[in-house]
């Protein structure tokens, strides 16, 4: 992978459920999750420089970039076996990347803040196990900002763009179905999940100078607030898809997860 090419793709990754990979009982049923994120470096044609990664687990007032040189860990959920609360990711930050991400989002318009003391959130560390495990490589926390507008995230891919150009890669994590009430009840999951599947692999995947429009309509597909009844693992894919440009979009990834349809998506 020591090609760099011109312009760095983008992706949309499902982060999966709490620790899973660390967790043999859930591991065993995820190998597709598994391999798709151990293939995303090899995937992508290179080794970035940097890793710019928007959870759905961190929303602030303003975009928000970590500046932190070093990281802890932020075990941000709740009733797993007590081995997860000791996995350790020392990837490092990069305050050098951290305000490139600064400056493209001022230059887009948007006021911006930095942050010195949050730690990587599962959303970030628990993927980036399996998809950069020697940890070498810088990860630039972002958040999504409060009102989930998804126009406004799309907005802020624009304006990260440039960063393609220049090494760095984009990554929106989250979870295309998130509907976590619905998965412990099973109530019809499966049928209605591949509704806002299809409609979402339908919007990534076609025209790319309608595809904005779309996504910022995403509350008006099938079954769309029963895949997403809060938003927040998907607005993710609106920041990829925005510094996408007018590159296609891909779906690289598809399987069902704890019994719901779900997809990742390469844009670029």
């Amino acid at each position: 992978m020591a090609t760099i090419p011109a312009t760095l793709p983008t992706y949309y990754i499902p982060h999966g459920g709490g620790p899973w990979p660390f967790m043999p009982e859930r591991a065993a049923t995820l190998g597709s999750l598994t391999a798709f994120l151990r293939g995303l470096l090899a995937d992508s044609g290179t080794t970035p420089r940097a890793i710019v990664v928007v959870s759905g687990h961190w929303e602030e007032p303003v975009p928000t970039v970590s500046a932190r040189s070093d990281y802890s860990m932020l075990y941000d959920y709740y009733g797993f076996p007590e081995n997860t609360y000791t996995l350790q990711y020392p990837a490092p930050g990069s305050p050098e990347v951290a305000r490139e991400v600064a400056d493209a989002l001022a230059g887009g318009g948007f006021p911006t803040a930095a942050e010195h003391r949050r730690g990587y959130d599962h959303g970030v560390f628990v993927p980036f196990m399996l998809v950069a495990p020697e940890a070498t490589i810088p990860i630039v926390p972002l958040s999504l900002v409060t009102g989930l507008d998804p126009a406004q995230h799309i907005a802020m891919g624009h304006a990260l763009a440039p960063l393609r150009d220049d090494n760095v890669l984009i990554v929106g994590s989250g979870m295309s179905f998130h509907n976590l009430r619905a998965l412990s009840t099973g109530a019809d999951v499966l049928v209605r999940s591949r509704r806002f599947d299809a409609w979402l692999n339908d919007a990534v995947t076609g025209e790319p100078t309608v595809r904005d429009a779309r996504l910022a309509a995403w509350a008006s597909a099938p079954e769309a607030r029963f895949a997403h009844p809060r938003e927040e693992h998907l607005l993710p894919l609106m920041v990829a898809a925005g510094a996408a440009g007018d590159d296609p979009g891909e779906r690289v990834f598809n399987d069902n997860i704890m019994g719901a349809a779900t997809s990742g998506f390469r844009f670029g």
